[in-house]
């Protein structure tokens, strides 16, 4: 982190300085929670922020900011929206405006995939079936770069980090987009096979946001977005990849990055983001809850943890990876991750000179061409390979119906629907369950997208069971979302949930195919064993003691035994204990683990 934070400020145009017309007495914005510990205890002497305003009032506010003390303003890509440099008395008079609704933190996003090991991986289980490549299916992934050898077809390179998205030569000084990248289309070519993506006949298009350290600011991923939004139907982008994040700051209806995930959606992309890795004490890897990432905590994001498949093709010794961020999300309360997949120990490209090969030179597997692979493991990696199945659902549906779409909440029900749920593991943790890529291809395959609303759009027989290693598993046949468990042959109709600008939640009329569960109850039936658990509670998971990392703790008359929605959603949103310090260090020190 350089002496300058940088802050995201959300709001309607103009904030005031003493004297103007502008300046509201009784106005004054909110400011995210990293953003209120900043201006109550500066840390550096400037911190950079990120400003939307009021569109009418959007003209002036440059202007504006520039007599608060604001330095450096640039507009960012969403309109009323900039970034700027702003002094204690600054944001002071910014947050007093009476145009400016809200101030966020334009935070250091970080990959979420890392080096766990050096062992080499020398065989790979095989995910599923090919019947599709994702042919044609446009995945543009939000990372650190793309440097392809003859595995990739990289469609073309844009910068948000020096420039505003002009075209760029293929790079990734990092490795770990080429890495990402290699989990969803690597052709496997370099590798005699031995290491094929996903989904190798994939178009990839790279849009830049990270640096040679795996870090950028969330305003350049929120460019990014925005970028790909607007070049979506040129470029034929179906699917956003993020395998990124930074602590939750505020709530998801506030949260600029999470809001531009959104808007990704509603412009029918599917977005898929890494859980993030705050799921275990580093030191220990002992279970901690509340540590999904932002923007995973998107409701409408497809949110992906990670799985320890032990390399094996039975599903019997999988597990949640230790590292894996558990629900509930801060603020809101979500369930997240929506579902768990392969992420741990898994073998791809990274660049020769990039900086993750040369900082782990002896995990090295030498190829010809400019990358060699490596192993790694994260939530990074299974978004990744989602993306990857993702890209096949969404061939298969328009290979067998011509004309139709899947939209991003269908993908992500039939995601949920047809997944297997892993026993002894709580909903906070697996979602809905582990990734059945053979069942949801086979699912998406099925469905008529051309039939119209309230028709049953399966045309042909689908089994709901799928045979993995000789044994026979069930699909989950539920959905998880907000803070219920929504059971019923709901997605085998053309429903208006699947529509493209619908917020899943308490509010959503299923009609009478559906039967809601009631509140959700984590565990076989019981609440779930918060104890101890609840991470950044009084202390951040990342910041590390002697002892390893501390956990927080359930506060007042909150018991484990008696834990329920209304009392958890108070203890999120009421913690003072995160803190602009605890959180920076959590950045500085994401996600590279090391046991």
């Amino acid at each position: 982190m350089t002496a300058t934070n940088r802050l995201y400020v959300i709001g309607l145009t103009a904030l005031s300085f003493a004297g103007c017309s502008h300046v509201a007495p009784s106005h004054r914005a909110t400011l995210d929670r990293a953003l209120t510990e900043w201006a109550a205890h500066p840390t550096t002497s400037t911190v950079r922020v990120l400003i939307q305003t009021r569109v009418d009032a959007a003209s002036s506010m440059r202007e504006r900011l520039a007599r608060y003390g604001a330095a450096s303003v640039a507009s960012a890509s969403h309109p009323g929206l900039f970034t700027s440099d702003v002094t204690p008395g600054a944001l002071n008079a910014v947050a007093r405006d009476r145009d400016v609704l809200h101030l966020s933190s334009d935070a250091m996003v970080r990959s979420l995939g890392s080096v766990l090991d050096q062992d080499v991986l020398l065989g790979t289980e095989g995910l599923l079936p090919r019947i599709y490549s994702g042919a044609n299916v446009g995945v543009a992934v939000i990372d650190s770069g793309i440097l392809p050898n003859a595995n990739e077809k990289v469609v073309v390179t844009y910068d948000f980090i020096t420039t505003a998205g002009n075209k760029v030569g293929a790079q990734d000084p990092y490795g770990h987009g080429t890495h990402v990248s290699g989990l969803i289309a690597s052709s496997g070519k370099t590798s005699n096979d031995l290491y094929e993506g996903i989904a190798p006949g994939v178009r990839l298009i790279a849009l830049r946001a990270l640096d040679q350290n795996g870090a950028g600011y969330t305003s350049s991923v929120i460019n990014a977005i925005d970028f790909a939004i607007a070049q979506r139907a040129k470029l034929g982008i179906d699917i956003l990849n993020l395998s990124l994040g930074h602590p939750i700051y505020e709530p998801a209806a506030t949260d600029p990055l999470v809001q531009a995930v959104q808007r990704a959606v509603d412009a029918g992309i599917v977005v898929v983001v890494s859980a993030g890795n705050y799921g275990g004490d580093p030191a220990t890897h002992e279970t901690g809850y509340g540590g999904i990432t932002s923007p995973a905590n998107a409701p409408n994001a497809l949110t992906v943890g990670a799985v320890d498949t032990h390399q094996t093709v039975t599903r019997q010794d999988d597990q949640v990876a230790w590292y894996s961020s558990r629900g509930p999300t801060w603020y809101d309360a979500f369930q997240k991750p929506d579902i768990v997949a392969p992420g741990s120990h898994l073998v791809s490209d990274v660049p020769t000179s990039s900086t993750i090969a040369s900082m782990y030179a002896r995990g090295l597997i030498k190829t010809s061409g400019t990358t060699n692979l490596t192993q790694l493991s994260g939530t990074s990696m299974a978004a990744g390979v989602v993306s990857g199945v993702v890209a096949m659902m969404i061939d298969g549906n328009r290979q067998n119906h011509p004309g139709g779409r899947l939209t991003p909440l269908a993908v992500k029900a039939i995601l949920q629907y047809t997944a297997f749920p892993m026993a002894g593991v709580d909903v906070l943790t697996q979602g809905a369950g582990s990734l059945n890529a053979a069942g949801a291809i086979a699912l998406a395959a099925a469905i008529d997208t051309t039939q119209p609303l309230g028709a049953w759009w399966v045309m042909t027989p689908v089994d709901t069971f799928n045979a993995v290693g000789g044994e026979t598993l069930a699909w989950g046949q539920h959905l998880v979302w907000g803070d219920h468990l929504v059971w019923g042959d709901f997605i085998f109709h053309n429903d208006t949930a699947w529509g493209q600008h619908l917020v899943w939640g308490d509010h959503l009329v299923w009609g009478d195919r559906v039967l809601w569960g009631s509140s959700t109850v984590w565990g076989d039936g019981s609440p779930a064993v918060w104890g101890s658990h609840l991470v950044w509670g009084d202390a951040l998971i990342g910041e590390t003691t002697t002892s390893g990392t501390t956990w927080g703790s359930l506060s007042g008359n909150v018991t484990p035994d008696h834990l329920v929605w209304g009392d958890l959603k108070s203890l999120l949103v009421g913690s003072s204990a995160l803190s602009w310090s605890n959180l920076e260090q959590a950045n500085r020190d994401l996600l590279i683990i090391n046991k």
